[in-house]
């Protein structure tokens, strides 16, 4: 699909498919187009090109009805008691007062919270209000849920909670999508990541998957080794030195072997290991290999 607002391309032929049962992680810098997606499939904006199917078909109000989102900015009345918030909000999804009451009961227990019920959402601290904005997407029993943010500003408990909770949905077989700017905990949650920008997507797949995208690195730490031993190595770059180690990275024509039988030769080899790169890393080298396309 694709979003214009005049000049301003938002959403550039994104093409995403959201399996039954996974956690996606969505990621990209600020104002890459996350946001403005998830509001076309929620149906809040509508796509200049392109449509949003839900298993195969164009997606409709009543199956939209049965969207739990989260915004990143607070979706709650403030002044609202949290009970009743919830038994509203409950039933404007579709549910009967009977199973808002006993849905709302639930999640209060399982956020522990079920003796705020009669207070206001502003007299909550930011984590609570959190887990709150959380149980407001969850209390009719959602198809899939959508969360914007959802764990900025918590503390690790509540972010284990959280997460908690969302392998659960995914458990069951709802697809779960949520944004966020943490990619250390992106990388530990979710099944699969779509990295968006420029409101292109330009990665996805596994944390593995997307891992195997970059270079070969390996580190060595032979301390006997001269300085520069590996520099002549056919294909072979000297990325980082840290003290006796070395980080290299090996185009696609070099031997790993050859590298290993090199650093041998020097003496005794106390490291030799492939670099795992983190989410971030993968992130970065995207975002850099993107800057270089535009670019030329």
């Amino acid at each position: 699909m694709t979003k214009r607002y005049g000049e301003l391309v938002a959403v550039r032929n994104l093409e995403l498919e959201v399996r039954p049962g996974e956690v996606f992680g969505f990621v990209g810098s600020n104002g890459a187009g996350k946001t403005t997606t998830m509001r076309i499939v929620l149906g809040v904006l509508g796509a200049d090109a392109g449509e949003v199917l839900w298993e195969g078909s164009p997606i409709g109000f009543e199956t939209r009805r049965r969207i739990g989102y989260m915004p990143e900015e607070r979706g709650l009345y403030p002044k609202m008691r949290i009970g009743e918030q919830l038994r509203y909000l409950s039933q404007l999804h579709g549910t009967s007062s009977a199973e808002a009451t006993a849905a709302t009961r639930q999640w209060l227990d399982r956020f522990g919270l079920a003796d705020r019920s009669g207070d206001e959402v502003i007299k909550l601290s930011h984590g609570n209000q959190q887990r709150v904005q959380l149980a407001a997407a969850l209390v009719f029993d959602p198809v899939l849920l959508i969360l914007d943010e959802p764990f900025a500003g918590l503390d690790p408990e509540a972010v284990d909670s959280m997460s908690e909770v969302l392998h659960e949905r995914a458990a069951e077989g709802v697809p779960v999508v949520f944004s966020s700017h943490q990619l250390d905990l992106v990388e530990r949650i979710c099944d699969r990541v779509g990295i968006i920008q420029h409101g292109h997507l330009i990665a996805c797949g596994t944390i593995d998957e997307l891992r195997g995208r970059g270079p070969r690195r390996l580190w060595v730490d032979a301390p006997a080794a001269p300085s520069g031993w590996a520099a002549a190595l056919p294909g072979v770059h000297v990325d980082r030195v840290d003290g006796t180690r070395v980080l290299l990275q090996l185009d696609a024509s070099a031997d790993d072997q050859a590298v290993l039988r090199a650093a041998l030769a020097t003496g005794p080899v106390h490291e030799f290991r492939r670099d795992q790169p983190s989410l971030l890393d993968v992130f970065r080298e995207a975002m850099s290999e993107t800057r270089v396309v535009a670019a030329s």
